[in-house]
């Protein structure tokens, strides 16, 4: 599987403090690459570096074969969408206002009609589409949650119309959601790389963590530990050592678990 991001000893300091530091890997094409950690590991700035919301204090992004940094805005809005951890708005919009923002100023040969369709798709993928005419304001956290979720879906499928090869950055997305939404987010977003999006996902529950990616990433004080399969990268030695925790599986389940 090809690479769609490499990094080369990635590095990242703030306020005197380093946090990440040399991390060079390569998430492929069409995976669900999850980046798993304790807090304060470092994770969500890692998913800023990648996505390009952050420039590195050293090393590089290669984003689709090309240093992120010297792709133009316009373009990496059509190439990425980022769903970060929240988004507080204090503009009275709808969700459908909301899904459209997503939209907004990119996509090519596409007629108002198609864009509004694409909204609606997403709202209704995110399983928000009854909301579409509701106040964000009065959503709750996990009702906004999925709405900016169908936000990047709806950029992607209309930034596609320029360029194909797509990545979905999510920043735990499952934070604010039930049971039932988690598993239904997760699995629009296995889909999605399935049929070739690249994923790449903070998350923080292991055990969802190993059921649905393909690659893991562990990262501990802004160092990558490991990189790989969840059997390969989560091993006791691994987890006492980052999580500071004993915890013994014979192996990591795939899909324990099913929608109704």
């Amino acid at each position: 599987m090809s690479a769609m991001i490499e990094t080369r000893g990635l590095s990242y300091n703030r306020g005197g403090r380093s946090l990440v530091r040399d991390v060079s890997l390569e998430i492929g094409k069409g995976l669900f690459t999850v980046i798993a950690g304790p807090n304060g590991a470092g994770k969500s700035t890692l998913l800023r570096l990648l996505s390009g919301e952050l420039s590195p204090t050293d090393g590089e992004v290669i984003f689709n074969g090309s240093p992120i940094r010297a792709i133009p805005s316009w373009r990496l809005a059509h190439a990425r969408a980022v769903m970060p951890q929240a988004s507080d708005l204090s503009f009275p919009f709808t969700a459908l206002e909301i899904a459209n923002l997503g939209i907004e100023g990119i996509g090519r040969g596409l007629s108002r009609s198609e864009r509004s369709s694409i909204a609606l798709e997403a709202l209704e993928r995110a399983d928000v589409v009854h909301l579409a005419h509701r106040n964000y304001q009065t959503l709750s956290g996990g009702e906004r949650q999925r709405v900016h979720f169908a936000r990047a879906l709806a950029q992607l499928k209309t930034g596609r119309s320029v360029e194909p090869r797509q990545a979905l950055f999510l920043d735990e997305p499952i934070a604010s959601l039930d049971l039932k939404h988690q598993l239904s987010l997760l699995q629009e977003a296995r889909r999605l790389a399935h049929g070739g999006l690249t994923v790449v996902a903070v998350l923080h529950d292991l055990q969802l963590a190993a059921s649905i990616c393909d690659d893991l990433v562990l990262i501990n004080a802004g160092e990558v530990v490991a990189c790989g399969s969840a059997s390969e990268v989560l091993t006791p030695s691994r987890l006492r050592g980052a999580f500071g925790v004993r915890l013994t599986l014979d192996h990591w389940p795939r899909f324990p678990w099913s929608l109704a």
